[in-house]
């Protein structure tokens, strides 16, 4: 199950230490203008080694479209492209080919597959995501023809979190520090909270708060396919996510229906909501309101420390892992939840044009 979307599809191959992550993207329609430098520049905000707050993998990321592009359009055919793996340190992971490393996917693969790619967690690496990142980037170009943007940022590290909700923030600041954060006083506690992390080789997860803004309403399907489920689904894929909530989420179930409703308003000749504790989106399908969500996403499992395991013979063993990894995921993870937003919402726009006559 390598393949994600309905229309908009997404194809990815490829793992950590293998010779390049790749991808296909097919659905996309004919004659969309598509700029590769935003598609790059989408890569450098996922890619490693852009802080001293990241791991320092070094790679270029430099992408390589390989067919469905002819003089800067897209032309509706299959869109193929390689991200080439530059900078593998596949030996720090020798001592590490029989053991299961604790909440890796190590047991699950060797469970399902009987076998498994030990270097650096092989498919199960975040390094694939970096595919998903190049195919959100065009569908976020394709989504910028409707006048919809899609903008994530870091809104809580550990214990860290920003007291305001994104109306209140200046989302253009987002970008202007190392976190990735649009309250920069916040950010600089985040900061910290990562550094300190790193110091004592251990790591420290967060949330993502990500917001569409422009989205018409009629997105999303009834049923099965509804806007938010498919949402949850695109959040639940990504590595070391834990949760997903959208609109009011959890908070929503202390207030009463009374208080919770979005009720209906004429605004010039428009229908509006007063509040939005809908997320955007009712019945699965979106109201034409900011559709907004939170993703939670764990520490890095990967520690740069002693712990206790077993092998793949039961026995009991200890590691010490070596590497390069990441204290904290979450902002390079900013661009990734961006991409998967984008990829459902491109795929519902283009579900929608076929609805009715």
């Amino acid at each position: 199950m390598n393949t994600f979307g309905h229309i908009f599809r997404l194809t990815t191959f490829g793992e950590s230490h293998g010779a390049a992550i790749g991808g296909v993207i097919d659905g996309c329609p004919s004659g969309l203008e598509l700029d590769i430098e935003k598609v790059q520049k989408d890569l450098d905000r996922r890619k490693p080694g852009q802080s001293h707050i990241t791991t320092q993998r070094k790679e270029g990321d430099k992408i390589e479209f390989l067919s469905g592009i002819f003089e800067g359009k897209t032309t509706g055919t299959p869109i193929g492209f390689i991200i080439r793996n530059k900078d593998q340190h596949s030996n720090d992971y020798n001592n590490l080919r029989e053991v299961f490393r604790p909440s890796h996917a190590d047991y699950t693969y060797i469970k399902k597959y009987g076998r498994r790619d030990h270097r650096g967690g092989g498919r199960s690496s975040a390094r694939e995501t970096i595919a998903r990142v190049a195919a959100g980037s065009v569908a976020k170009q394709l989504l910028q023809n409707i006048g919809v943007n899609v903008q994530a940022y870091v809104s809580q590290v550990g214990e860290v979190e920003v007291p305001k909700s994104y109306l209140e923030l200046d989302l253009g600041l987002t970008e202007s520090n190392i976190v990735r954060c649009p309250d920069l006083e916040t950010a600089e506690k985040m900061i910290a909270r990562i550094e300190e992390a790193g110091r004592n080789h251990d790591t420290v997860g967060g949330v993502i708060t990500c917001v569409a803004t422009g989205a018409p309403a009629g997105l999303g399907e009834p049923v099965f396919n509804k806007l938010h489920a498919d949402l949850g689904h695109a959040m639940l894929g990504i590595n070391a996510v834990k949760g997903f909530e959208y609109g009011s989420g959890f908070a929503g179930t202390r207030l009463s229906g009374s208080e919770h409703n979005d009720v209906f308003v004429k605004d010039g000749d428009k229908i509006r909501t007063k509040t939005n504790h809908s997320g955007g989106v009712q019945g699965g399908i979106s109201n034409g309101e900011d559709i907004y969500f939170r993703v939670a996403f764990k520490p890095i499992a990967t520690l740069l420390k002693e712990q206790h395991t077993v092998d793949s013979s039961s026995k009991d063993v200890t590691i010490n892992p070596k590497g390069r990894h990441d204290p904290c995921v979450l902002p390079r993870a900013v661009p990734i939840v961006e991409a998967m937003a984008a990829l459902v919402l491109a795929d519902h726009f283009l579900m929608n044009s076929i609805s009715k006559l």
